[in-house]
């Protein structure tokens, strides 16, 4: 089914009563839909039958593991599979793509969609487990476009020549050792701290778990030491207010699970981050704004008032 506005308006059960009502047996969005409603609590979503949910799914974007419990959980009362797939308009099908009858884990990707042959490399196109490194595609795919509209040698330069005959997608990827898949991030969006790499989407993914957060982004900036060091931005959850105790504890819970090395910068409370109006986060915008260099091409951007959130972080 499709419908006009937003999921959130008039009332925030708007989804809810619509799922309710119609008998709506599969539900998917995008992880930034799903934290914007679950900012609401749990009462909306528990207060409408939604027992003809049969099945759940994200993509366009990683999924932290508190959204996903919380989908899991209130959404789809523990009963319905959570299908979080990774593709792309450039391939049309699925790189990664769990089966409902297989067990999964919180965030999972489940592994290769039918037909694909998908693999995780590092710098030196070796197959990599157990760490972050690049999503790749070792085999053509029926989808898969055959360029860009009178663009030849971009769609090549882009896709195909990193390394030969391998489609690199741009997506920073891993496979744990039980063999369950994981996204991170945009590789154009990697921090890279002291020499070690990592995804915005694992230190968003420790924020977005504290009980006043609602949403967060990560980004790096320069250090003279470190190369980059990270910053980040978190919109709060209505109830919450800004506060020098909360931004040392949200630093003091990526320190926990990550290590000294990776302590932000900051933490700084804003009102909203600049996303596309699919709903994901422009990091590249952030960092724009942040390091005050040329924004580029805003032609995607949805919100451009929160660039003045961000605005503001700079000048304090």
């Amino acid at each position: 089914m499709f419908f006009e506005g937003a999921p959130d308006y008039p009332k925030p059960d708007r989804l809810w009563r619509m799922i309710a009502k119609l008998g709506v047996t599969a539900l998917g969005g995008s992880a930034t839909v799903f934290r914007m409603l679950k900012k609401y609590g749990n009462k909306y979503a528990e207060s409408h039958d939604l027992s003809n949910l049969r099945m759940l799914g994200n993509t366009g974007e990683a999924i932290d593991p508190d959204t996903w419990f919380w989908l899991h959980k209130t959404v789809g009362r523990e009963k319905c599979p959570m299908i979080n797939l990774s593709g792309g308009t450039e391939i049309f099908g699925c790189f990664l793509l769990p089966l409902p009858v297989k067990p999964l884990k919180p965030s999972t990707l489940g592994g290769p969609g039918l037909g694909m042959d998908i693999d995780v490399f590092n710098d030196r196109g070796e197959p990599v487990r157990g760490e972050v490194g690049y999503l790749v595609c070792k085999k053509p795919a029926p989808s898969m476009t055959r360029g860009f509209w009178k663009e030849p040698k971009r769609y090549i330069e882009t896709y195909w020549s990193r390394w030969s005959n391998v489609w690199y997608h741009g997506d920073w990827a891993s496979i744990d050792k039980d063999g369950f898949w994981f996204l991170h991030g945009r590789a154009d969006d990697v921090i890279k701290v002291a020499g070690k790499r990592i995804g915005p989407a694992e230190i968003e993914s420790i924020l977005n778990q504290h009980p006043a957060v609602y949403e967060s982004a990560c980004i790096g900036v320069p250090h003279e030491l470190k190369g980059e060091e990270v910053m980040c931005l978190a919109v709060l959850k209505p109830g919450y207010d800004s506060s020098q105790e909360l931004k040392d504890a949200l630093v003091g819970e990526v320190v926990k699970n990550m290590g000294k090395p990776f302590r932000p910068k900051e933490v700084s409370i804003v009102g909203d981050l600049p996303r596309t109006r699919s709903g994901k986060i422009m990091r590249r915008l952030m960092r724009a704004v942040l390091l005050g260099k040329e924004l580029g091409d805003t032609s995607a951007l949805e919100n451009p008032n929160a660039l003045k959130e961000v605005a503001k972080v700079a000048k304090s």
